[in-house]
Formats: C-alpha cells, sequence, structure tokens
C-alpha cells in the first residue's frame, strides 16, 4: 500500500479527518455488505446481543442506543424490525430471544462479519491494532471524551 504523505508529513496530519475517514470507511463497507445478505448494521447488533442467550429488551436497546448515535428510538423500530422479520420474538416480560431462523441467519452474518474482520485486518499485526486502539482511547480521553464498547 501506497500512503498519502511522507512520514514527516503525517505527523502534522489532523487526526480528527484520519479517524472520521476511518468511520466513514469502515462503517460504509460493513452496512453495505449486510445489506447484501438483507439486513442493518443495528439489526446485526440486536442479533449478536441474543446469540448466547435470551436478554430483556431495556438491557438490548440500552445497551445499543449509543452505538454509532442510533439512538433509542430508532433501536426500538430496529428490534421491532427484526420481531417483524420473524429473526427475534419476544414474551409477555419483554424479554427477547432468537428464534430458529433467527439463529439461522446470525450465523450467516457472523460468517460475513468475519469475513470483514479479515478484510480490515489485512496486512496489520496484532501488535500494531493493539496500539492503534489504545491510541485513539488515549485521543478521546485528553480531549475530555468518553467511549465504550462492550
Amino acid at each position: 500500500m501506497e500512503y498519502s504523505h511522507s512520514d514527516a508529513e503525517l505527523l502534522r496530519q489532523p487526526i480528527g479527518y484520519w479517524s472520521w475517514a476511518a468511520h466513514k470507511a469502515v462503517v460504509t463497507r460493513t452496512r453495505a455488505a449486510l445489506a447484501e445478505i438483507g439486513t442493518t448494521q443495528p439489526q446485526w447488533w440486536v442479533l449478536a446481543q441474543l446469540a448466547d442467550s435470551p436478554k430483556p429488551r431495556d438491557e438490548v436497546s440500552g445497551l445499543l442506543r449509543n452505538y454509532l448515535d442510533t439512538g433509542q428510538e430508532n433501536m426500538d423500530w430496529e428490534i421491532n424490525r427484526t420481531i417483524a422479520l420473524g429473526w427475534v420474538t419476544e414474551d409477555e416480560k419483554g424479554r427477547l430471544a432468537l428464534t430458529p431462523e433467527g439463529r439461522a441467519f446470525h450465523k450467516k452474518a457472523a460468517k460475513l462479519q468475519e469475513r470483514l474482520w479479515a478484510e480490515r485486518h489485512a496486512g496489520i499485526s496484532d501488535e500494531e491494532y493493539l496500539t492503534t486502539l489504545k491510541v485513539l482511547q488515549r485521543f478521546i480521553h485528553n480531549t475530555g471524551g468518553s467511549a465504550w464498547h462492550h
């Protein structure tokens, strides 16, 4: 791969631009790939949260509403959509669970996510990835921001 600037020039490049450009590229690619198999990224998040066990709707929605600024209303809509698609059920106590169809679709989407992970990480060592995440977290800390991902 050819880099955009020399090392000396890269040291003067703005982190805000490059972190935004990386975010945009990764999210755009992920959402396009998920759309090809008939789902959205927030719907994938719901399926992934329920893959191991049923959970209360409030817990799932509460955790996911802040992912990429999705928001409570949109997250509730996405949860309702997974129910309408027959991938998730909701009992009278508000517990969400995968249906057999949802479990099968989750497996398909999980395989896609594994391929996307490999695509994104091509040529990047675990050490480089770890350093990148730590540096980004330091930028967040240094600017008074907060971020958390389970």
